[in-house]
C-alpha cells in the first residue's frame, strides 16, 4: 500500500518501478567501481568490471529497463576510456 499509494498507481506498477530502480542503482554502482578502478590504474581488475558492466547493461537494456542506445553508449564510453588509460600508461 505504501509505495504504490505514494506513487499513485497500481501494486504491479510499483513493484516493476521498484525492480527497474534496483536494476538502475545497481548498474550505477558496477560503472562507478569500473571508472574506481581506472582512476586506480588497476587494468586487470577494470577489465573484469567492463566485461561485468557489459554484460549488466545489455541485460537492461534487453528488459527495456533502460534503451538499447543508452547502454550501447555507456559501454562505448567505457571501452573509449579504458583504451585511452591503457594508452596513456
Amino acid at each position: 500500500a505504501g509505495t504504490a499509494a505514494r506513487y499513485g498507481c497500481s501494486t504491479v506498477t510499483a513493484k516493476k518501478a521498484a525492480a527497474n530502480r534496483r536494476i538502475k542503482n545497481n548498474l550505477k554502482a558496477i560503472i562507478k567501481n569500473f571508472y574506481k578502478a581506472l582512476a586506480a590504474k588497476d587494468f586487470g581488475t577494470a577489465k573484469e568490471k567492463l566485461a561485468l558492466a557489459e554484460k549488466k547493461l545489455m541485460q537492461a537494456a534487453a528488459k527495456n529497463t533502460i534503451h538499447k542506445n543508452a547502454a550501447s553508449r555507456k559501454v562505448s564510453r567505457m571501452n573509449a576510456a579504458y583504451n585511452k588509460a591503457k594508452a596513456a600508461e
